[in-house]
């Protein structure tokens, strides 16, 4: 037992980091959200092109990435009036495929 406590690393768990830590799940507890990330792990894409690649709205897809852009988990770069989005945090995509993996091994 003592061994497991030494591999966890001590952080404190103030009211900001409760808060962020919450977002993030919320953010990855949505369907959409993670079609999304998991589109975007893979690559770059415009606003245009993940609607069309998942069968979404315009406006559905403009929406989610403004929630995740908010919490930092992607990044967007313009060209043009295009916007291409990308995501932004190494240990979101970590967690997500262990999700994903967690989730295959039923």
């Amino acid at each position: 037992m003592d061994n497991e406590k030494k591999d966890i690393p001590e952080l404190e768990l103030d009211e900001e980091t409760l808060f962020m830590v919450s977002q993030t799940f919320k953010a990855l507890s949505d369907p959409t959200r993670l079609r999304i990330l998991h589109l975007l792990f893979q690559g770059e894409h415009s606003v245009n092109d993940i609607a069309d690649k998942l069968s979404l709205l315009q406006s559905t897809v403009s929406h989610q990435l403004r929630f995740l852009k908010n919490l930092r988990l992607v990044k967007f770069r313009r060209e043009g009036t295009t916007l291409f989005y990308t995501h932004d945090d190494e240990h979101v995509i970590d967690l997500l495929k262990q999700s994903i993996e967690h989730a295959s091994h039923h």
